[in-house]
């Protein structure tokens, strides 16, 4: 008899032995995948320790981890430790009862616990331990900067302690107790609830029902406790100088008079009942303990929190600006010395509104170096003049610096040509053909070539200008490198890496070349490969010939994120600059020293206060979101954009903050006597900084404790009047001498207005003006200009009727005759470009400059200088050059001397040749002629049109279109038709390599 389709079929019998295989399959995929995953974390460690290494700062990666393992471990330990002792004595102290008084819930908890109860008081212990380090790992600076603090040589005005005390030990203490009041509540509520498992604690009909076991385990815990609440207390008392919970930072009046009295009350009470606890857990009588503990928590209420309201709301509130005097007297006096402001120079400056001829012959150093080319606009230009190849790029906005030409220091406008990486299609090109940038591009800032261009002091491939002809052009490290480049190779090796486009009279091929330098990890050996190949998920790596015995791979080749990487403890400036230095290509880079514990100081959150038009724009990086009261420029870096080479230069030698991270990584920063004279004379004051400083004196310039109260004399940043959006106007990079100064300096500026309301009415007239000495250098290795990073403050009377800034374009917007030409440069299918808006002391006032381009439209198109504004007062001019500007505003004869080219000639511009047309022919088409022409034609065209004379308003309308095509010929917006387009400039000639 066979069985239905529905019989149950018998179960296969399997053979011991495979039955024991299949068993042990999961096991070995878990311990496989185990075992990749911590190959993987020690590929990641291990290229990190190659990195390292490789650049020289070993010590900083092995002492940061080495630190942050270290808290890791201790406070692991110590969390588990305490819980598990704690399960530990609950456990063994349960008392021995008769199952018939245990109840049924319990007795179901103890019989599921009990089998895993030995797992369970390791591995929840062990669990919350990790949990709890992982958080206190992350503060290693706190501990190294304890242990390893430098005093301030400053006592603060309450307590009379060091503010090193403050800024170093306080911090550690606050991290010690609430990392250990943290442990201790783990421990006691692991151990109420073991003694509630085993019978310790019952709760019964007639209440809570205890052990004596359970009693004394619990009262040592909660008297633990309260010693860390008493510690925490007194530790307030000093923690109040730093609070921001009032109008102004710090210990108040009310502060002073009734909280740090009471926080010492509250610390005596807290140490008083932490003892009632100890002696109660051991007689058993816990009233004491229960009163002191209820009284503890009134105490907190009434003098930690009614007491102080009825003294602020009662006592200080009816006479707040007497009682609060010295308290503002005290914030001001810290709060100009941690961001660096108690030192600036202030200077009453009765800026004048009125004109007059000569007026600028005294300021010849400014009038001569005044900057026209704007490094936010003229990025196309370099790209349409000087990037050659669609594989290069530059930056959108280039970096302003000064180098001596001709015995004469000269503004620059400065870029490196870099790659673009996204042109670069396939494994094989993207990382190991196009492998690095080409050369300095440098131009002029106060000049240009006749037709507008950037004159270029420093441009071509190969690289050539006045600036050097024999550098190493090669950038590998900058901005816009690729993610990670395969480079270098032994001797004889084929030349893999595109160096350069071929020049003329060559083009067969591009120029090759070989990485000869020291810039990235050894990547020849096949562990270093399959190391790499894993961090960057990459199978190329391993399986490309490209990768030869000699390669070397680099990365992480942003100048700001090898600085970050080398100096964690360091804040990184957002704004880079290149720079040729000593026949290298030098990345400088400003980084800072910061605190968020200076007593009395007002805090700051740096991405907020550095946020302007250009990091709006995307044109320079914000700092990150911190908040700190406490800032030094303590370190200058360079990284070499050809082998990555970093050096750490100690600024700021005196600064305790750094001199504490010395004593961290003592060997990883050089004394700023180090620095070659080349190197100094490129050093400038930091943008970011000076926007926090900036940020800070709205209201900090004021030094009176009675008018600060009043608030009645706060500035404001302007905002950008060239941008659409309320952003605040970037400081700039100006040469110029300052009133009171002997001779002109590199300085970095800001405008101040009064503080704008939101109606919009408040008036934008000018109240303050702050320069930044930026020039370090003094021509000697190793020794900086005792003027360098000396702030200077013009304050203008309150009564001033001088212009600020967005006042100043607005009368440059709404002049007649300036209005009429921009708007017949604009119908030509052109766009007119504003460029920076300049501010200047000058001819006894304020005087502003702005730059005008016109760019025609098309995909090749680029600005052009066109004309300068320049204002003063209330008189505009307009002109094709400075020189002319200046004449217009200053009654026909400024006394200014300008740089030569410091406009456009619009006879010249006009010339395929670039020279002046010959005698006796007309000049491009007489641009005055045609506007005044145009003029006439759109006047007799509103004439016509109110007469309803529709044939007049024809004629009038034919001669305006005349006139406009005319008038955009002679400014060189449309290129006469004879005359065709200029060709672009060519890469200068030289044999291939």
């Amino acid at each position: 008899m066979t069985a239905g389709p529905t019989a149950p079929r018998p179960p296969r019998q399997q053979p011991a032995g495979q039955r024991r295989k299949r068993g042990a399959l999961w096991p070995t995929v878990v311990i496989v995948l185990v075992l990749v995953a911590a190959f993987v974390g020690l590929t990641q460690l291990y290229t990190d320790v190659l990195w390292y290494d490789h650049l020289g700062y070993l010590s900083v990666f092995f002492t940061e981890n080495a630190t942050k393992i270290a808290i890791f471990v201790v406070s692991a330990v110590l969390v588990a430790a305490l819980m598990f002792a704690s399960l530990f004595l609950a456990y063994r102290s349960r008392p021995i009862t008769a199952e018939s008084i245990v109840d049924d819930n319990l007795r179901r908890y103890q019989e599921a616990l009990e089998p895993v109860r030995k797992i369970v008081m390791i591995v929840v212990p062990v669990l919350f331990g990790l949990f709890a380090a992982s958080t206190a790992m992350t503060q290693w600076d706190t501990v190294l900067l304890f242990l390893n603090q430098e005093p301030f040589g400053q006592e603060d005005p309450q307590f009379g302690l060091d503010l090193g005390f403050y800024v170093f030990t306080l911090p550690f203490l606050r991290f010690l107790i609430g990392f250990l009041v943290s442990a201790v509540l783990l421990a006691g509520v692991a151990g109420i609830l073991m003694h509630y498992v085993y019978g310790g604690i019952r709760i019964t009909e007639r209440g809570l029902s205890t052990t004596r076991a359970s009693r004394v385990h619990l009262g040592v815990l909660a008297a633990l406790f309260l010693l860390l609440q008493a510690a925490n207390f007194w530790l307030d008392r000093y923690s109040t100088l730093q609070s921001s919970s009032g109008e102004w930072t710090g210990a108040l009046y009310t502060d002073v008079n009734a909280v740090i009295p009471t926080k010492a009350i509250l610390a005596a009470a807290a140490l008083i009942v932490a003892v009632l606890f100890v002696v109660a857990s051991v007689i058993g009588r816990w009233r004491l303990p229960v009163i002191g503990t209820a009284m503890l928590l009134v105490v907190a209420v009434v003098a930690g929190g009614i007491y102080p309201w009825i003294v602020q709301r009662f006592q200080v509130l009816p006479t707040e600006q007497a009682l609060e005097s010295q308290y503002i007297e005290r914030n001001i006096q810290l709060t100009r010395s941690a961001y660096g402001l108690d030192a600036a120079e202030v200077m009453p400056y009765d800026a004048t509104t009125q004109t007059e001829q000569g007026a600028l012959r005294q300021d010849t150093e400014t009038t001569s170096n005044i900057r026209l080319l704007d490094p936010n606009v003229v990025s196309s230009a370099f790209s349409q003049l000087q990037q050659f190849r669609p594989y290069y790029q530059f930056p959108d906005t280039l970096n302003v610096d000064r180098y001596e030409i001709d015995g004469e220091v000269q503004d620059t406008v400065i870029a490196t040509r870099e790659l673009n990486p996204d042109q670069n299609q396939g494994w094989y090109n993207q990382h190991v053909v196009y492998t690095h940038g080409y050369g300095v591009v440098a131009a002029y800032g106060s000049r240009v070539e006749a037709d507008g261009k950037p004159q270029f002091m420093q441009a071509g491939i190969p690289s050539r200008g006045v600036i050097s002809d024999d550098y190493e052009p090669r950038i590998y490290f900058g901005e816009n490198s690729p993610m990670y480049s395969i480079v270098g190779g032994g001797e004889g090796d084929e030349p893999l890496e595109l160096d350069r486009p071929q020049t003329a009279g060559d083009e067969a091929g591009d120029a090759k070349t070989t990485f000869a330098g020291n810039g990235g990890p050894s990547i020849g050996n096949f562990f270093n490969r399959l190391a790499y190949g894993i961090k960057f998920q990459s199978s190329d790596l391993l399986l490309s010939d490209a990768v030869r015995p000699e390669s070397q791979i680099l990365y992480d080749r942003d100048p700001r994120e090898r600085i970050e990487k080398v100096a964690p403890y360091l804040t990184v400036d957002g704004a880079p600059y290149p720079a040729i230095i000593d026949g290298q290509v030098q990345w400088i880079v400003d980084a800072y020293t910061t605190s968020d514990a200076y007593p009395y100081s007002t805090p700051s959150v740096l991405d907020e206060a550095t946020q302007d038009a250009q990091t709006a724009q995307g044109a320079a990086a914000t700092l990150p979101p911190e908040r700190v009261n406490y800032i030094r420029n303590s370190v200058k870096a360079t990284v070499n954009a050809y082998d990555g080479s970093v050096s750490l230069y100690a600024w700021d030698d005196q600064d305790p903050v750094l001199k504490a991270w010395q004593n961290v990584f003592p060997d990883t920063l050089k004394p700023y006597s180090e620095m070659s004279a080349e190197l100094m004379a490129h050093v400038r004051y930091p943008q970011d900084m000076f926007k926090v400083q900036r940020e800070l004196l709205n209201r900090y310039h004021v030094t009176d404790p009675n008018s600060f109260y009043q608030n009645d004399d706060v500035w404001s940043v302007p905002n950008d009047p060239t941008q659409d959006s309320e952003v605040a106007l970037p400081p700039y990079y100006l040469s110029m001498r300052m009133p009171g100064e002997e001779e002109a300096n590199f300085s970095l500026t800001t405008s101040f207005i009064p503080q704008q309301s939101e109606t919009g009415n408040t008036r934008n007239v000018m109240y303050g003006y702050l320069s930044a000495n930026s020039d370090a250098g003094t021509g000697e290795d190793g020794v900086k200009s005792e003027e360098y990073g000396t702030l200077r403050l013009l304050e203008l009377p309150r009564s001033s009727v001088v212009p600020g800034p967005g006042q100043a374009q607005n009368l440059f917007n709404s002049d007649t005759d300036v209005s009429t030409e921009l708007n017949l440069l604009r119908q030509g299918a052109s766009e007119v470009i504003n460029g920076n808006l300049l501010t200047l002391p000058a001819g006894g006032g304020m005087l502003y400059v702005q730059p005008v381009y016109v760019q025609s439209s098309g995909d090749a198109a680029y600005p052009t200088l066109r004309r300068v504004l320049v204002g003063f007062g209330e008189e505009v001019g307009f002109a094709p050059t400075l020189e002319e500007a200046l004449d217009e505003v200053f009654g026909g004869d400024s006394g200014a001397q300008t740089s030569a080219g410091a406009g456009v000639n619009d006879a010249e511009a006009q010339s395929p040749d670039g020279e002046a047309p010959a005698d006796g022919e007309a000049p491009a088409g007489g641009l005055d002629d045609a506007l005044l022409e145009a003029n006439r034609a759109i006047q007799e065209s509103e004439q016509a049109l109110a007469d309803g004379d529709w044939t007049a308003y024809g004629e009038a309308q034919q001669r305006l279109q005349d006139a406009i095509e005319r008038a955009l010929e002679a400014d060189g917006v449309v290129e006469p038709e004879a005359e065709g387009a200029l060709a672009p400039e060519q890469p200068a000639e030289e044999p291939a390599e």
